[in-house]
């Protein structure tokens, strides 16, 4: 899944509490709180106290490579969590408009809570952050993901860094010899829901309610979150969930674990073989895997990034279809009813990614089949739409825009509360260059990160867009419901009305879907 953020704006002691009334106001007199390994001790500013780089496994180096998350080691005195631990291990991405904090390094696996210094004794909504970049980029490190807003909203906010690229997703017969009882191939999405579980055991200290955890994430972040809402190792992890443009349909071209895929893709194992072949290393025993073990990182790493990651085909699996993790095609699961039954946030950005391999607009409309005509008159009218418009236009309906609504539709035909947007929404100095509002570009106004991401540029219009997204995402985070006092409301999805929230440059509007002709063309025949 080649998703770009090129438009992405970028360590026991005791907790001390104020004992007065119960429910009554109340301060984190002390930085330092436990976990279960150990005491972290945090740094608070303007109200908010942040705690950062906490170990929440064991380094996945050496023989940790390509295991399952184990424990971290235990420590005494209090750790010092004031800074970012190092992202995962990748080669950053040139144009990435959030550039990583931190160097990369394969001893990642660190968590990050954010907290109001000042809240009641009730437990706090958790709002669990899972990133995007393609799983192959990204980290919890960039500023555009401070979680500062959203403990100043009252939610504790949660981030961590997961294995990316040949690191976190790969196979290789040898592992499956080694440990043929345990789950296989997607390491980074066992340190998805190994941090969810930490939140589980951890997240009281810090004055998060464990029975209260919304997950959130964007792009291969959204995609996690349908992982986590079709698989059965996240159950009880979680109570709500939001995906931002994270798809929903099937057509990633997921390679099976053992077996060649139904579109003809080479299984996971033999797309290790090849790697290691071209490593220089043969053979299927536990010899061949201690010379892939011995490897430096940046030879896994091997160049690739998001820019070239469609050309590592051959050589890197991305996520599998383990049977266990992912037990098939998340689009069949939600058609199917497979999906956790939580609340849900799903929807995209108005000019969001896409792909077409068509080279002018007879081609791009061909793709709709017996529908080439309509799809003609839907999207270019008059003849004279842009090209290139019209592969972001169809591409993003496609992969992007139509899957959002499909999973709303799924979820809500299902008796679960779902709630469904589009971000419109275009930053005032951008207005002159944006047709739409680019994929990923929602992310610093869900954070209320506008900010450092505009700096000069920035506009009371963007600002007010900011507070009120985060707003919204923090009062579902609470409630299971994005709506709340000074809000516009924000309808729920129904397939009948069709209605989303639209944020547009003239602020939120809950409306009938403005696209409903685009994506039922958009919509593949085999539903």
């Amino acid at each position: 899944m080649n998703i770009q953020h090129t438009f992405v704006p970028f360590k026991r002691a005791s907790i001390l509490l104020a004992t007065a009334f119960l429910f009554l106001p109340c301060t984190m007199k002390s930085q330092t709180v436990n976990t279960e390994s150990g005491p972290v001790t945090g740094a608070t500013a303007d109200g908010v106290i942040s705690y950062k780089g906490i170990p929440y496994a064991a380094p996945p180096v050496g023989e940790l490579r390509w295991r399952a998350p184990q424990p971290p080691a235990k420590w005494s005195a209090p750790l010092p969590a004031t800074a970012y631990g190092h992202d995962c291990m990748q080669l950053p991405f040139p144009s990435d408009a959030a550039p990583l904090g931190t160097p990369p390094a394969e001893d990642c696996l660190v968590i990050n809570v954010w907290a109001p210094a000042n809240h009641s004794a009730k437990k706090l909504p958790v709002m669990f952050w899972i990133y995007g970049g393609g799983w192959v980029n990204g980290g919890s490190s960039p500023a555009v993901y401070d979680g500062s807003q959203f403990a100043s909203g009252g939610a504790v906010l949660v981030s961590f860094n997961y294995r990316l690229g040949r690191l976190g997703f790969f196979a290789h017969p040898a592992l499956t010899k080694e440990h043929p009882d345990e789950a296989l191939g997607n390491y980074g999405y066992m340190d998805q829901i190994a941090a969810l579980k930490w939140v589980q055991r951890n997240i009281a200290a810090f004055g998060g309610d464990p029975g209260n955890v919304t997950i959130f994430g964007e792009s291969a972040g959204g995609f996690s979150v349908h992982m986590l809402m079709t698989t059965k190792l996240s159950d009880g992890l979680f109570q709500r969930a939001i995906v931002e443009s994270g798809g929903g349909r099937n057509g990633l071209n997921t390679p099976y674990l053992h077996t060649v895929s139904p579109s003809g893709r080479p299984s996971a194992e033999s797309i290790g073989l090849a790697f290691a072949k071209k490593n220089g290393i043969e053979g299927e025993d536990a010899a061949a895997l201690e010379k892939l073990r011995a490897l430096p990182a940046e030879a896994i790493v091997d160049n690739m990034n998001m820019a070239n990651m469609n050309a590592e085909a051959a050589t890197y699996s991305g996520p599998v279809i383990d049977g266990t993790i992912m037990r098939g095609e998340v689009g069949a699961m939600y058609a199917a009813g497979m999906q956790h039954s939580v609340p849900i946030i799903v929807g995209a950005n108005s000019m969001d990614i896409g792909f077409s391999p068509a080279k002018n607009k007879q081609e791009l409309f061909a793709f709709f089949g017996p529908n080439a005509k309509a799809a003609q008159q839907t999207y270019d009218p008059d003849g004279t739409a842009n090209f290139q418009a019209l592969v972001f236009a169809v591409g993003g309906d496609q992969f992007m825009i139509e899957p959002a609504r499909f999973i709303a539709r799924k979820v809500a035909d299902a008796g679960q509360p779902a709630y469904e947007f589009r971000f419109s929404y275009v930053a005032g100095s951008m207005r002159k260059e944006w047709l739409g509002a680019p994929h990923a570009s929602e992310i610093p106004y869900v954070f209320d990160t506008v900010k450092p991401r505009y700096e000069k540029d920035l506009t009371d219009s963007d600002e007010k867009i900011a507070r009120n997204t985060n707003a919204y995402w923090i009062n579902f985070a609470k409630t299971g419901n994005p709506n709340g006092p000074g809000l516009p409301k924000w309808p729920a999805y129904q397939t009948k009305t069709d209605q989303l929230m639209n944020f547009t440059n003239d602020g939120p509007k809950g409306m009938a879907d403005p696209w409903k002709a685009r994506l039922d063309l958009a919509e593949p025949t085999s539903k």
